[in-house]
């Protein structure tokens, strides 16, 4: 019985490593004194429970932190949040201007044709190490008011 119970969780594990899925993830370049980056991916849950990003972790910098931005007095801030929940049965963009993962304190510049790990954490408890191209999105930062100086 106890091998049954211990398969079974197995199974279980498995079915629900293939409800989370990321896709088109990359990592901004940065000129060579630029500290910090960011992250952006698409994450799709097909899981009929709310799964949230809890953590991240990178090689590539000393600090990791999930963020959003925030209008406030017609401004847009930045701001650090303790998760980024991806609802059941649907997809969250991480994207410049609203979600993303901060790389604070770089070890050294993102050069385009790079790559970086990321790790994600879940919370159902799964984890998902990434591998990451660094890319030049310039216009796309002027387009979506994301400011990398502040």
């Amino acid at each position: 019985m106890k091998k049954i119970i211990t398969l079974l969780a197995f199974s279980i594990s498995i079915l629900l490593a293939s409800e989370l899925k990321i896709e088109d993830g990359y990592v901004r370049a940065t000129p060579p004194n630029l500290p910090n980056s960011a992250a952006f991916m698409k994450v799709k849950n097909s899981s009929n429970e709310t799964i949230s990003i809890v953590k991240a972790s990178s090689d590539a910098s000393k600090v990791v932190e999930l963020h959003t931005h925030l209008m406030k007095d017609g401004v847009m801030k930045m701001i650090q949040v303790p998760s980024i929940e991806i609802p059941a049965n649907t997809e969250v963009s991480l994207q410049p201007g609203g979600f993303h993962i901060m790389l604070i304190g770089l070890n050294q510049a993102l050069k385009e044709g790079e790559n970086i790990t990321l790790t994600l954490e879940f919370s159902n408890g799964e984890s998902k190490t990434l591998t990451l191209p660094v890319k030049t999105v310039m216009g796309g930062m002027k387009h979506h008011g994301h400011n990398m100086h502040n």
